[in-house]
């Protein structure tokens, strides 16, 4: 990336936002505190706040292996935040996903070999991941349909 770029993207309106929202999210612990609202919903809503970094990897850099090591992130924030017994509250403070995904913009912005190297390895993680879910949802609709068609013979014939 020349150097021209790479102030362009730093002096954008999206890079100013991300940089405010991993500031506010983690370093004054409000993605902690949105962790604190029952049922996950917190947790959520804090997904929102992390889409901003998705568009930037996606639409500005428009760096797939960087859009699935952020979404890597994001998915483990989530998902550890919404362990059960105040057990995903208390991850959600020490957790600092947003300025991960900072380190993670700015190593791959500035050409730092070894987040370039983090940020495939990451990708690789989340493709994974990803086609692990899609599996399961498949799986899931068989089972239905299955125990649909099962369930509908036993009773009706």
């Amino acid at each position: 990336m020349n150097e021209e770029r790479i102030q362009r993207l730093k002096k954008s309106r999206s890079y100013n936002i991300m940089r405010r929202v991993s500031t506010y999210m983690d370093q004054y612990y409000l993605d902690g505190v949105a962790g604190l609202v029952p049922g996950g919903v917190g947790d959520i809503a804090t997904v929102g706040f992390a889409l901003v970094h998705v568009y930037f990897c996606a639409f500005r850099l428009r760096s797939v292996p960087l859009t699935l090591a952020v979404l890597n992130n994001v998915m483990r924030d989530v998902l550890m935040g919404m362990l059960p017994f105040f057990i995903g509250d208390i991850i959600d403070f020490l957790n600092k996903a947003h300025v991960r995904n900072m380190r993670l913009i700015d190593g791959y912005i500035n050409n730092d070999p070894a987040i370039r190297q983090g940020v495939r390895r990451k990708a690789w993680q989340s493709a994974a991941i990803l086609v692990a879910l899609i599996a399961a949802v498949v799986a899931m609709v068989w089972l239905l349909i299955w125990l649909t068609k099962t369930l509908g013979t036993a009773i009706f014939s």
